[in-house]
């Protein structure tokens, strides 16, 4: 199963590359994926317990790579697989000469096996992950058409939704992992009482809604659904069938055993669901669009999934079901549809369409056999699905009330139906005749493949009872639940509304012209004040905002920066200090020692000189004479490893200044008096307020149970003795991956801002500057210098683990001896020296520190895991993978230091 989901995410990444060299065996690699699922879970049908299997993700917070197979995620991932292999088939014909669509394939593999994911997650914050990658990915696929403004609004508007519901998901998530003790579902829903009973339980619930009905287009969230068919046929066949659509019910269903059972859970599904349920088949009414009909009718759908749940009996959650596996077979199917007329005659409106039947038969026919289950015509599932849905609502105690609704939305979501499935082919074109003709097998077929099953499944629904159904309602419910499933039970009341409901929806269908104009003006003067008109003032007013508060805050002037920050920790700190217990208890006065007093002359000094010099280079010597007496405070106070990294630091801050302080405006005040007043008052309190921080802090009794740690364990575990090297590639060694890749990526920063071509020509020439006082001495100086600085880089490197160095500081030295080869002679020959670009040092450096911390995984253990040889080289001592990571830091750093420094010269140069 992890093996199924992990393959299907290497295959979307992989697929853009092997699409551009391979393109039609990569396509039918990509068709083989969804079916190898579909038979592994084909297989399971029937299973007598549920499969489940874990990988350690993060063990100290019990958060791990959960995964289990049971009924209900059975039947979901079922649909998933098994629609999405017919999805690519059909996307395959469909898209063809479309551009870029190797990465539509990539982007549509990598949501299906996000959906596989979310279904099979066993754990809340695995469960999360996925759910947030359908929504990533489903914005990609949204805005799939990225030149068309309506599909990149329409994307956007489902991304801020759905990821805005996630937001408040995963704070639900947690709180239930709170309140459960666990972060396991299986064992979540086996505490439901305790989680009921817990005064998170309201939080919870609240959280929970609000992810499931954003993800599920619940009233009213419900807009952002038909917005997303700008996307591609495809897509939105996909998106409204078995996946994105329905993540929310299958959220509710999973932990309807840890938070169903109460008047909360029961009224408010209970409610937003009717609402929904009505308001969708309503809205599809004055609908002219095809795919616009089959969105609103989705949400419908949704609404009464919900409202099941909501009603919560063994045959409410019998009927979820059912009703769920029907709409996703002729769901799919009718989107599919309106994809193959579309694609035949180039429109969706169903005012233009009419007499296809005779030119396209065998579409006519998919669509005749989604269509009849979609209106619950005998012998289809939806058939089935209908009369339970009327079974349930005649039992309820205000059966009268719902009923009368639950006909009105059949009714209209009937005559809906029709005009997709009938009308495009059999009524008679009020205008000019369609020139059409019958699409190839890739289009017509998936439709009808999902319409004949549709109806198969309701032919043997004893047998799709006890094999699909029953172990998914099982799963929801967490107790046994025989399920018995009749496709004929004579001549009922339920029978006598499902067959009322037909014949009022065909009479709305025949008057459909004056009708839909009549709910079409009804519809425009609601949509004024509808959720949608509120969702765009919102956003345009959120625009607003930012802009006035971007004026404000992010203004340009790095000086109003730094002021607003400096205040605002003066404030906040500052009252929080006053506000503790103890009050600001300062230490007693202790006489400092001789050479405390020297350093800190030269540093107060120093500062003094920079505030007052006039010259650009003379503030580069002072601040470096500040850099270097720092360094010297970190060896007196025995931080070797600090001095050598603040050492090198400044050694390459002097070279940065070299290549960029002759593109620097002539050096002038621009400020006034009173503003460079206010400057010395806002550095004041700020230098007041850090002096007060650390005296205060370092006047109470702190005990750091890290400190022992480290120091009793870094020989031991890490197989070093160098604490701080130890901390930096063993200990903490995913912080420092974090750190890497955040120089990488200010690296591309530099890079791009550099390449933004502005007008050199107010600048004069660097390379003219430098060649105007070039001597003889430096680049003689280089050529023995730079191979002596490379090899105590490389010493330094090697014996990190043990001694003062490490991997970080020996590329910081190595990066500063090519720096001062590229001054000496030039960027270019440096360059030319190089065994690879700067910028391919930086991804070998990253991927060499992700293989090291990658090597424990294949030993079962948690990713950065150290492992060692068990014998010492010789010269080198103890190899492991921290040193291979070390290696990594160190090639990395390198990279982004001469990738930002030689961006600056070459920039200068031009």
């Amino acid at each position: 199963m992890i093996a199924l989901l992990f393959s299907g995410i290497l295959l979307s990444i992989l697929f853009p590359l092997l699409n551009r060299h391979r393109a039609r065996l990569s396509y039918l690699l990509l068709l083989v994926y969804p079916l190898l699922v579909s038979l592994y879970l084909i297989r399971r049908v029937n299973m007598d317990n549920p499969i489940a299997a874990s990988l350690p993700w993060v063990p100290s917070l019990e958060i791990s790579l959960s995964f289990r197979l049971d009924g209900l995620s059975l039947i979901f991932s079922l649909l998933i697989s098994a629609i999405g292999f017919l999805i690519l088939v059909y996307a395959g014909e469909y898209l063809r000469g479309y551009p870029l669509t190797g990465r539509f394939f990539s982007f549509l593999t990598l949501f299906m096996t996000s959906m596989l994911g979310l279904v099979w997650a066993d754990n809340l914050i695995t469960l999360f992950v996925f759910w947030e990658l359908t929504s990533i990915t489903s914005y990609l696929l949204i805005g799939y058409d990225h030149e068309d403004q309506q599909a990149r609004k329409a994307a956007l508007q489902a991304l801020l939704i759905t990821a805005g519901g996630g937001l408040a998901l995963l704070a639900g998530l947690v709180l239930m992992g709170q309140a459960a003790g666990t972060f396991e579902i299986s064992q979540i829903n086996q505490k439901g009482q305790l989680i009921r009973e817990s005064n998170l339980y309201p939080l919870i619930l609240l959280a929970i809604f609000a992810g499931a009905f954003t993800k599920s287009a619940q009233f009213p969230f419900h807009f952002w659904l038909p917005g997303a068919m700008a996307a591609p046929t495809p897509v939105s066949a996909y998106l409204h069938s078995a996946t994105m659509v329905k993540a929310g019910i299958y959220l509710l269903a999973r932990l309807y055993p840890a938070l169903a059972g109460t008047e909360a859970w029961q009224y408010t599904l209970l409610g937003v669901g009717l609402i929904t349920f009505l308001a969708g088949s309503l809205l599809a009414l004055p609908q002219t669009d095809l795919k616009k009909i089959l969105a609103y009718s989705t949400v419908a759908a949704l609404g009464l999934l919900v409202m099941l749940l909501g009603i919560g009996s063994g045959l409410a959650v019998k009927t979820a079901v059912v009703y769920l596996f029907a709409h996703s077979l002729y769901k799919g199917g009718l989107f599919l549809v309106a994809g193959g007329v579309d694609h035949a005659v180039h429109t969706r409106q169903v005012d233009q369409l009419g007499g296809l039947g005779k030119a396209m038969p065998l579409t006519a026919f998919g669509a005749a056999l989604c269509g009849l289950s979609a209106i619950g015509f005998i012998p289809t599932l939806g058939f089935v699905a209908k009369e339970l849905v009327y079974e349930l609502i005649l039992a309820f105690p205000q059966g009268a009330l719902l009923t009368a609704l639950a006909v009105l939305a059949f009714t209209a979501l009937t005559a809906v139906s029709g005009w997709v499935f009938a009308l495009p082919f059999w009524q008679k074109n009020r205008q000019k005749p369609l020139q059409a003709h019958e699409n190839s097998s890739p289009l017509w077929g998936p439709p009808a493949l999902l319409g004949m099953a549709g109806i198969l499944l309701a032919v043997f629904i004893p047998q799709t009872g006890s094999s699909l159904i029953g172990p998914a309602v099982e799963s929801i419910l967490s107790s046994p639940q025989p399920v018995t499933l009749k496709l004929w039970h004579g001549l009922t009341p339920m029978f006598v509304l499902s067959l009322f409901t037909i014949l009022a929806g065909a009479l709305v269908y025949t008057v459909r012209i004056p009708f839909q104009r009549a709910i079409g003006g009804l519809h425009a003067r609601l949509s004024a004040i509808g959720p949608q008109r509120l969702f765009d003032l919102g956003l345009e007013g959120l625009k607003k905002f930012a802009v006035l508060q971007t004026r404000i805050l992010q203004n340009g002037y790095l000086r109003i920066y730094l002021i607003t920050i400096i205040l605002t920790t003066v404030a906040l700190t500052g009252i929080n200090i006053l506000k503790s217990p103890g009050g600001l208890d300062l230490p007693a006065w202790q006489p400092p020692r001789f050479y405390d007093v020297v350093l800190a002359g030269v540093v107060l000094a120093a500062v003094l000189a920079v505030v007052s010099a006039s010259s650009r280079l003379a503030t580069v010597a002072i601040l470096g004479l500040i850099g270097f007496t720092i360094a010297l405070i970190y060896l007196l106070f025995g931080a070797p490893d600090l001095a050598m990294v603040q050492f090198a630091i400044e050694t390459l801050a002097v070279i940065l200044f070299i290549l960029v302080i002759y593109r620097l405006p002539k050096f002038a005040r621009i400020t006034s008096r009173p503003a460079r007043m206010l400057d010395i008052l806002v550095a004041l309190s700020g230098g007041a307020l850090v002096t007060l921080l650390v005296l205060w802090i370092t006047s109470r009794p702190f005990t750091s149970h890290l400190t022992p740690y480290f120091v009793e364990n870094s020989l031991p575990l890490a197989k070093g003795r160098n604490v701080v090297n130890v901390i930096l590639v063993d200990f903490r060694a995913l912080d420092t991956l974090g750190e890497i890749s955040v120089l990488a990526i200010a690296a591309i920063g530099v890079f791009a801002l550099v390449e933004l071509n502005l007008d050199k020509s107010l600048f004069p020439s660097q390379r003219a500057l430098i060649n105007k006082v070039r001597s003889m001495i430096l680049p003689t100086a280089v050529r023995y210098l730079m191979p002596l600085l490379l090899i105590f880089s490389v010493f330094l490197l090697l014996r990190g683990h043990n001694e003062v160095g490490g991997g970080f500081v020996g590329g910081l030295v190595a990066a500063s001896a090519l720096m001062l080869y590229a001054i000496a002679v030039s960027p270019q020959a440096l360059l030319r020296l190089l065994p690879a670009s700067p910028r391919h040092l930086i991804g070998l450096g990253l991927l060499v520190a992700l293989a090291s911390g990658a090597l424990g995984i294949f030993q079962g253990l948690p990713y950065m895991t150290g492992l060692w040889l068990s014998d010492p080289l010789p010269v080198f001592g103890k190899i492991g993978s921290p040193v291979l990571f070390d290696v990594g830091v160190f090639i990395a750093v390198i990279g982004v230091s001469l990738h930002i420094l030689i961006a600056l010269a070459e920039d200068g140069e031009s």
